[in-house]
C-alpha cells in the first residue's frame, strides 16, 4: 500500500515536469530569434569639402638685414636703442669722420687745381687756333694744345669723381637703417675698429610685420593632391588661406595666405618648404618660433565623408563599416579611406549616396544581424 501511494507521487511529479517542459518549450518558441537592434546611423552624402593639411612651421622676418661698415674706422657713438623700432634712414653709429673729411677737402683742392689748369688750357687752344689760320705757328703746335686741353678737360673729371667718392665714404662714416624694422642688440661698442666689408656683423634689424611662415608637406602628399587636381577630383584654390596654432593651443587671430610652394625637394627629408605670409601687429610671432600651420590645399568635389567612430579596423588594417541595408540586415563593408578631416575620413571607395553607416550600438550587432536604424547623435555616446 505504501509503495503504490509513493509510486503515485512520483507520477504526479513527473507529469507537472512535462507540463512545465511543455509551458516552457511554448514560451521560447514564441520569441524571436531574431529581433532588431536599435543602432544610430549616419546616411552617406556627397559634398564639396575643402582640404585641409596640419603642418609644422617656423616662423622668419618678413625682411632681415645685417648692418656691417662700408668704411673704416673707430666708432665714435652708438646712436640708436636696443630692441627698438627703427626706420629705413635711421643712424645708427657714427665712424670717426676725421680723415674722410681730410680726404673730401683733398679731392675739392684737386678739382680745383684742375679746373685752373683747363681755364689756361683753353685760353692757350684759342690763341693757337687764331695763330695757326694765318701760318704764325706750325700745326704742329696747335695739335699739341688741342690734345693738352683734352687731358685737361679729363682730369677735371677725374678731380670731380674724387670728391664724389669722398663725399660718399664721408657720409657712410654715419650707418644707417637700410630697412624698417626692429633692430637687435649691437655687437660693437664706442672705441671698437671696424672694416669696410668685414664678416662681423654690427646689428641685425628684422622687419616683422608681416611675418613669414615656413611649413615642410610631404612630396608624396603634395603630389597626390596634385595629381587629384590633375584628375578633376580636387579643384584648385584661388586664394589659399592658412591659420595657425600656437604652442599653447590657442589659435592665432589672424589669417595668412598661402605665398609659394619650393621648386625643388629636400633629399634628406623628402619634404617640400611651403611659405605663407600673416599679419603681425601685436607682434605676438617672433622669428624662430615654431608653430602648426593649417593650410586650405583645395577642394574635394563631391566626396563622401563618415564619422570617424564608424570605422574600424580589421586584423590586416584595413577600415570597415558596418552597414544597415534596406533590408535591414547588418552588413560589414570594406572601404578605403584617405585623409582625416576633423573628426571624420574622407572615404575613397567602398561607400555610396543613401549607404547607412552605423556610428552607436556597434558592439550589439554583427553582421547577418538584423537591426533598426535611427538617426545618431551629434556627439558620440557611452556605449
Amino acid at each position: 500500500m505504501v509503495a503504490r501511494i509513493r509510486y503515485s507521487s512520483v507520477l504526479v511529479v513527473s507529469l507537472l515536469g512535462l507540463v512545465l517542459s511543455a509551458c516552457n518549450g511554448k514560451d521560447q518558441a514564441a520569441k524571436p530569434a531574431g529581433a532588431a537592434v536599435e543602432v544610430g546611423v549616419v546616411e552617406v552624402t556627397r559634398a564639396d569639402v575643402p582640404l585641409e593639411a596640419e603642418l609644422p612651421g617656423r616662423t622668419s622676418a618678413y625682411r632681415k638685414a645685417e648692418v656691417r661698415p662700408q668704411v673704416s674706422g673707430i666708432i665714435q657713438k652708438r646712436l640708436f636703442t636696443e630692441g627698438a623700432e627703427i626706420k629705413a634712414g635711421t643712424p645708427l653709429y657714427q665712424i670717426d669722420p676725421a680723415s674722410y673729411k681730410a680726404a673730401l677737402a683733398s679731392a675739392q683742392a684737386e678739382l680745383a687745381r684742375a679746373e685752373a689748369n683747363l681755364a689756361a688750357a683753353e685760353a692757350r687752344e684759342s690763341r693757337y687756333k687764331n695763330l695757326v689760320s694765318i701760318k704764325a705757328i706750325s700745326q704742329q703746335d696747335y695739335d699739341d694744345a688741342l690734345a693738352t686741353l683734352g687731358q685737361t678737360k679729363a682730369g677735371v673729371q677725374l678731380a670731380k669723381a674724387g670728391v664724389t667718392t669722398a663725399k660718399i665714404n664721408l657720409d657712410y662714416t654715419r650707418v644707417l637703417a637700410p630697412i624698417d624694422g626692429v633692430i637687435g642688440k649691437s655687437n660693437v661698442t664706442e672705441g671698437a675698429l671696424v672694416n669696410a666689408g668685414q664678416a662681423a656683423v654690427l646689428a641685425e634689424i628684422q622687419q616683422l610685420d608681416p611675418i613669414y611662415v615656413d611649413v615642410s608637406q610631404s612630396a608624396e602628399q603634395l603630389l597626390q593632391l596634385r595629381r587629384q587636381m590633375r584628375e578633376g577630383s580636387v579643384a584648385a584654390v584661388d586664394s589659399a588661406e592658412a591659420r595657425l596654432l600656437l604652442d599653447n593651443n590657442s589659435i592665432y587671430e589672424h589669417v595668412g595666405a598661402l605665398q609659394f610652394s619650393e621648386v625643388g625637394v629636400n633629399e634628406s627629408t623628402g619634404t617640400v618648404i611651403l611659405r605663407a605670409q600673416f599679419p603681425n601687429p601685436d607682434r605676438l610671432l617672433l622669428p624662430g618660433m615654431f608653430v602648426r600651420t593649417t593650410l586650405e590645399e583645395g577642394v574635394r568635389t563631391n566626396a563622401i565623408l563618415v564619422p570617424q567612430r564608424g570605422v574600424t579596423r580589421d586584423r590586416s588594417g584595413n577600415a570597415t563599416a558596418m552597414i544597415v541595408k534596406k533590408d535591414g540586415v547588418v552588413e560589414m563593408r570594406s572601404i578605403s579611406v584617405g585623409r582625416a578631416l576633423g573628426d571624420q575620413w574622407l572615404v575613397l571607395s567602398g561607400l555610396d549616396v543613401g549607404d547607412k553607416v552605423i556610428v552607436e550600438g556597434l558592439q550589439k550587432v554583427k553582421p547577418g544581424a538584423a537591426a533598426k536604424a535611427v538617426p545618431a547623435t551629434k556627439a558620440p555616446t557611452a556605449e
